[in-house]
């Protein structure tokens, strides 16, 4: 258990907080920090920009997010009209209700666009999980210390980042240590999928967003019947993403090897001999469960164009890149296709000890995303800087 606030221990009145937050990881670490606040100031209004979760958690919504999430830059500039519709209905609405707090979650394409009009209003400023200056634009660190008050970031690595340029940050622990959990034993769950537990079972976790679905699923789906003739009686899982249209999974939906369900990845993940994924948070929450796994990725020809040349990583899996190696096969773009997807699930599968230097390997990578409660620290974090503790003054 965190210490309590300072507006807690003050037995202040219960702030106003504004949230804003896209995708589905940002949308479920919103809702998480709001269940937190209302647990430590009862009485907290929270509302802002974000989805399902967030609202399901008591906050007031005022845009959804789900008709502003792509991927990169050729499908971002087909949302912009409305983006810049929306950044100005929020705008409109913190200068009316003037919140106590603003908290950025993640999405910085739309949430820098916050950021000045916000502090104009003498709103203090919390950012919630770091863009990844890392990895490109590093030069959006200095809107960060001209604005935010401070920055709580979920990788141990990232806080040197920030404290080498003067911005006061702490390390908050990732918060899928806390959430990435299952309600049912895995031969339990198996079983009422019509599924055999005592036969070989893939977690097919293809991304949240529709452009990383309608590139990677008919990949995917190649792949499968190239591993199930080397593979006798392998089961397949496919974890969707919620809001996602039926039609792009129609393909698998249909084989009788294959469930599609819906809301559950850990359920899936929990599930599983091994796992095929998109690249991106679905790796973190792979590695919690200790599931071995391949990471595959694809953008278009432009974006991915781009990408390299201002991208300088040596990985593109974040667990690759917080092991400080590779730990895991990448599988991105052209390497992307169905034989080399095939292979590389297959060796998971049947190389015992591959599979069990992988998972030693991902415990490692856990071990580093800190211990449970992230969500009660940065709960606590939010309440401080509304009343006024750890501010950097504006």
């Amino acid at each position: 258990m965190s210490e309590p606030s300072e507006l807690t221990r003050a037995g202040a009145r219960a702030p106003r907080v504004m949230v804003s937050c896209g995708e589905a990881s940002g949308d479920l670490y919103a809702a998480a920090l709001t269940h937190e606040l209302g647990e430590q100031a009862p009485g907290t209004e929270v509302f802002g920009f974000g989805g399902g979760k967030l609202a399901g958690a008591g906050a007031e919504l005022i845009g959804e997010y789900r008709r502003f999430t792509v991927t990169g830059l050729s499908e971002a500039l087909s949302v912009v009209p409305r983006a810049f519709s929306m950044l100005r209905q929020l705008k409109a609405e913190a200068a009316s209700r003037r919140p106590g707090v603003f908290v950025a979650v993640d999405f910085p394409d739309f949430n820098f666009r916050l950021l000045p009009a916000l502090h104009a209003l003498g709103i203090p400023i919390v950012y919630y999980i770091s863009p990844q200056l890392w990895a490109w634009r590093p030069k959006r660190i200095e809107v960060l210390r001209k604005y935010v008050s401070k920055m709580l970031v979920i990788f141990p690595f990232e806080a040197a980042i920030y404290e080498a340029k003067g911005i006061p940050v702490e390390f908050v622990g990732h918060p899928l240590v806390d959430l990435a959990r299952v309600s049912q034993p895995r031969d339990l769950w198996l079983q009422g999928l019509g599924l055999d537990p005592s036969r070989p079972v893939v977690a097919l976790l293809p991304g949240s967003r529709r452009n990383e679905i309608d590139r990677l699923l008919p990949i995917i789906s190649e792949a499968l019947p190239l591993v199930a003739a080397r593979v006798p009686g392998v089961q397949f899982v496919v974890a969707r993403a919620p809001s996602l249209a039926d039609a792009p999974f129609a393909r698998l939906a249909g084989r009788a090897n294959v469930r599609v369900v819906e809301g559950a990845a850990d359920q899936v993940l929990a599930a599983s001999d091994a796992v095929l994924t998109a690249s991106g948070t679905a790796t973190v929450q792979t590695a919690l469960h200790g599931r071995p796994m391949v990471i595959i990725y694809r953008l278009s020809s432009i974006d991915y164009a781009i990408g390299r040349a201002f991208v300088r990583l040596p990985h593109y899996g974040m667990v690759n890149l917080i092991a400080g190696r590779e730990v895991v096969p990448e599988l991105i773009q052209d390497a992307c296709t169905p034989g080399r997807i095939a292979g590389e699930v297959v060796s998971l599968l049947t190389d015992v000890a591959r599979s069990a230097t992988m998972r030693a390997d991902l415990a490692t990578v856990r071990e580093r995303l800190g211990g449970g409660g992230a969500s009660c620290r940065v709960a606590r974090a939010v309440l401080d800087v509304a009343a006024g503790v750890g501010r950097q003054p504006g």
